[in-house]
């Protein structure tokens, strides 16, 4: 617990100034934390199997560059379709030109999906506290409260198993624990602090909507490592694991956040 506690402190000493400051020093901190976590996933692929040394890299410089075109973007929630097919064209067109051994469509297809997935997640951290650093706010209020109440309350109450095949300790009890608070201190929050003028029920909705793909995105990461037999994504993070470990609930909020934003 004591490990867990200084690795979360160090964590938010080093992560707080950056959402602060923004700019620069935050784009560079979340490239770091995107490229850490792209060779976290890659990694446990290759408990399986070793992926090409080449196309990794072809596949990491993709994925910078969608990551990286959050910069350009600005305020602006679109996405350049040129990125997607260039990222198709780097991870798939290889297929002709290495053997099976080396690269299969497997290889590609696991390739195409985390650069993309990844890519447009950590895009998405750059072009909202580009927008507003009180959207990055409520988005992180909202899984931290989430995941905080969910394993507090299923600790307490939790009877009843969510899924056990893929979360042994994760209950029913504590999910609807997590959504309640969750949805209340992030509606509280955005209506106090963000927007008094936007109707109480659309954040209440959004607030919910959040709060669920939080909770769920961290239950497919959770499956992602039972597939291939792995406790934790990485060990930068003493206590925690990697950083697909503490960001897993994040990233899920951040693509629905991005999603939800463009029907207002």
């Amino acid at each position: 617990m004591k490990q867990r506690i200084i690795s979360a402190l160090i964590a938010i000493l080093i992560i707080v100034p950056l959402i602060i400051l923004g700019g620069y020093p935050y784009y560079l901190g979340v490239t770091i934390i995107s490229v850490i976590g792209f060779y976290e996933i890659i990694k446990v692929r290759e408990k399986e199997k070793k992926i090409n040394k080449y196309m990794k890299m072809f596949a990491l410089l993709s994925f910078l560059i969608i990551v990286l075109s959050g910069i350009l973007s600005g305020k602006d929630f679109n996405i350049d379709y040129r990125l997607i097919l260039m990222d198709i064209f780097v991870c798939l067109l290889p297929l002709i030109i290495f053997n099976k051994k080396d690269y299969d469509a497997e290889d590609s297809l696991v390739l195409l999906a985390i650069t993309l997935f990844l890519g447009l997640s950590f895009k998405f951290l750059i072009t909202i506290r580009n927008i507003n650093v009180l959207y990055l706010v409520y988005v992180l209020l909202i899984t931290i409260t989430s995941d905080t109440m969910a394993l507090f309350v299923g600790s307490q109450i939790g009877r009843n198993k969510l899924c056990p095949n893929i979360s042994p300790n994760k209950t029913v009890e504590g999910m609807i624990g997590g959504v309640v608070f969750g949805t209340f201190i992030g509606s509280m929050f955005f209506s106090t602090f963000v927007s008094s003028s936007t109707n109480i029920l659309v954040i209440i909705i959004i607030s919910l909507a959040l709060s669920l793909v939080s909770e769920f995105g961290d239950l497919v990461f959770s499956s992602i490592k039972r597939r291939y037999n792995v406790k934790d994504y990485g060990n930068i993070m003493p206590g925690h694991g990697g950083v697909l470990d503490r960001l897993d609930s994040i990233i899920f909020a951040i693509l629905a956040f991005s999603y939800l934003v463009s029907f207002f």
